[in-house]
């Protein structure tokens, strides 16, 4: 019994000094690893933001569930142009509707590359939020 007791309390001990250790990032890792908000030079579509609007609304398909349930807004979501100018962590910020929401994802994530941003004269990684807007096209309401 004594041994038990012991044996818990050893297990007990070290598992608490596991709880308490830390690990301990310099800032200049933890800058390199986090995106930035804003950059001396901001990440570029290819082509600029005419061509991104283009290239949204060509590729945007409006969700038949949300045509029929007659949903419309703005969806706006944010992701992280990579140092090599491709998109990661897409995520909705502002939801209208599920189809809607995964339709702005989908088309977010196939995107081309990017024109990553700097600071410092350094290519980093940076948070980059889009607004996207749904309407029904007009033809779209007649058939309904």
């Amino acid at each position: 019994m004594k041994k038990l007791i012991l044996f818990t309390m050893m297990t007990f001990c070290m598992s608490a000094t596991a709880w308490a250790q830390k690990t301990v990032v310099s800032n200049e890792t933890e800058q390199e690893e986090n995106a930035f908000d804003v950059v001396e030079d901001m990440p570029e579509y290819p082509g600029g933001m005419s061509a991104l609007m283009q290239f949204l609304g060509q590729n945007i398909k409006y969700p038949e569930d949300a045509i029929k349930q007659n949903k419309q807004g703005r969806v706006v979501a944010s992701f992280v142009v990579e140092k090599d100018g491709s998109i990661s962590n897409a995520v909705v910020n502002r939801c209208v509707w599920p189809s809607l929401d995964a339709e702005a994802l989908r088309v977010i994530r196939a995107m081309p590359k990017w024109k990553p941003g700097k600071q410092g004269g350094k290519v980093v990684r940076v948070k980059f939020t889009i607004p996207i807007n749904f309407s029904i096209p007009a033809d779209e309401k007649k058939e309904k």
